[in-house]
């Protein structure tokens, strides 16, 4: 059916309900708001979705003859959407909705009660229990967390609320979570994210499962970034990833009430400061701690929770059975590697020169930070480049595929002696054999990463 166009000094957009669904985008000065309506006759409801960057306050009306219009709601956006319910009578044809943005009316507050869902009591990042394995060498060794910079409840909380918060983008339309979503096990399935401009960025997105344990504490593939506080700086200022400036982004955030009561609760004033967003930050992602996998379970138990293919697998990956090497640059209980940084053989010559394009020796050439195994069957595609979409593609490139070339790492390598040639290790593993280590790998999945609220979007949508 025909819509009709409304004008007036305020922003509109309007859309008809007496179908099953309408969509229309918004006129005026903020041509990125949509809103859209959709239709349930089992519940005999309306479902309305407001999209808007601007995180504007809109005014939601209803009428049955385009003349008197009823006043349903004023809802404030956060974070960029909004996504209600309102009792309507379906059935009926010719009811309509409408949602206007009035530039006379106030905005609603931001305030922390209705922008967010957090706990009335923080959850209890800072005193995650650990296995004992983690609190021992070598893991203990491997632990980036700085004494200037430990992770309490509050600042994780803030940090949190950072990483979903879609205002750290300079057109307000990605967040850190964008490109590293909880359910992938904070990676991103896309082999290169997208920028908040519709870029690329040259590299898969690193799950952040366990990222507070790396013994060589720097963070990118290509380790440019010292400490995970330089690290999530980088990607707000990204001319391809979020496009902002760091004093674009702490006066933004210092507009928004909630943001200077969070900032007092972690650090005792209201000051929005880059060092402050840095520290929140690092204290969440060092909070996503993995440690309920099936392989946790099985630690405490010779593993007799495992299947047999899954324990094989366990065997193959520790160097039991056959010659693989995997345990030596995904050691301990948290697999990750100690001191050494890797070349894994991927590809020469190399397109991607990893470390090697930032100290600019020729010896760092092909090397690129070892990330945790940890949730591994979450963060697909693999690899640096995200060349690889699924393990059993992962397993066969190190059973067959390894490229050898002059700083390819040792465990990589046929090993010295008798009988043995010089290249690339092949592990000539039977397809049983590479099923079972896939299976092992699984058995690495903490299934509460994934869907845990700790960890999760805290915006309010409705």
């Amino acid at each position: 059916m025909k819509t009709p166009a409304f004008t007036s000094g305020a922003l509109l957009i309007l859309a008809a309900v007496s179908a099953p669904s309408a969509s229309l985008a918004a006129v005026g000065p903020a041509p990125r708001a949509t809103l859209s309506i959709s239709v349930n006759s089992v519940t005999n409801s309306v479902q309305v979705n407001i999209s808007d960057a601007g995180n504007h306050s809109w005014v939601l009306q209803s009428s049955r003859n385009y003349v008197d219009w009823n006043e349903l709601a004023t809802v404030k956006i956060y974070n960029g959407s909004f996504q209600h319910g309102f009792p309507g009578d379906a059935s009926a044809s010719g009811v309509f909705f409408r949602a206007m943005f009035d530039a006379t009316r106030p905005e609603v507050l931001s305030t922390t009660e209705n922008a967010l869902h957090l706990p009335a009591i923080p959850f209890g990042y800072a005193a995650t229990p650990l296995p004992p394995s983690f609190l021992v060498q070598p893991i203990l060794a491997q632990d980036n967390m700085p004494a200037s910079n430990v992770t309490t409840d509050a600042g994780a909380t803030l940090g949190r609320v950072l990483f979903y918060d879609k205002r750290l983008s300079t057109n307000l339309n990605i967040s850190c979570s964008s490109c590293h979503q909880q359910g992938h096990g904070f990676s991103d399935p896309r082999r290169f994210s997208t920028g908040f401009n519709g870029g690329l960025t040259g590299r898969n997105s690193m799950g952040l499962s366990n990222a507070r344990w790396y013994q060589r504490r720097h963070f990118f593939w290509d380790e440019r970034a010292a400490t995970l506080e330089d690290q999530v700086l980088q990607p707000i200022q990204n001319a391809v990833e979020m496009g902002m400036t760091l004093d674009a982004l702490t006066n933004r955030l210092a507009a928004e009430p909630y943001y200077t009561k969070l900032f007092t609760k972690t650090f005792g004033t209201p000051a929005v400061t880059s060092d402050r967003i840095s520290a929140a930050l690092a204290q969440f992602v060092r909070s996503i701690i993995s440690t309920r996998s099936k392989y946790d379970t099985g630690l405490g138990r010779g593993f007799t929770n495992f299947t047999a293919q899954e324990d094989l697998g366990r065997r193959i990956f520790l160097g039991q059975v056959g010659n693989a090497t995997c345990a030596a640059c995904h050691g301990t209980d948290n697999f990750v590697p100690g001191p050494a940084i890797n070349n894994n053989g991927l590809e020469f010559p190399y397109v991607d020169r990893g470390l090697g394009g930032i100290t600019g020796l020729a010896g760092d050439n092909g090397k690129f930070k070892v990330p945790s195994l940890r949730n591994i069957e979450l963060t697909a595609p693999y690899m640096h480049d995200g060349r690889f979409a699924t393990l059993d593609e992962v397993v066969e490139f190190y059973n067959s595929g390894v490229v050898d070339n002059p700083n390819l790492s040792a465990p990589l390598r046929n090993p010295p002696g008798p009988g043995q040639s010089p290249g690339a290790r092949r592990l000539n593993l039977t397809a049983a054999q590479k099923a079972a280590l896939v299976a092992f790998l699984k058995t690495l999945t903490d299934p509460t990463l994934a869907t845990s609220e700790r960890f999760s979007d805290p915006f309010n949508y409705r």
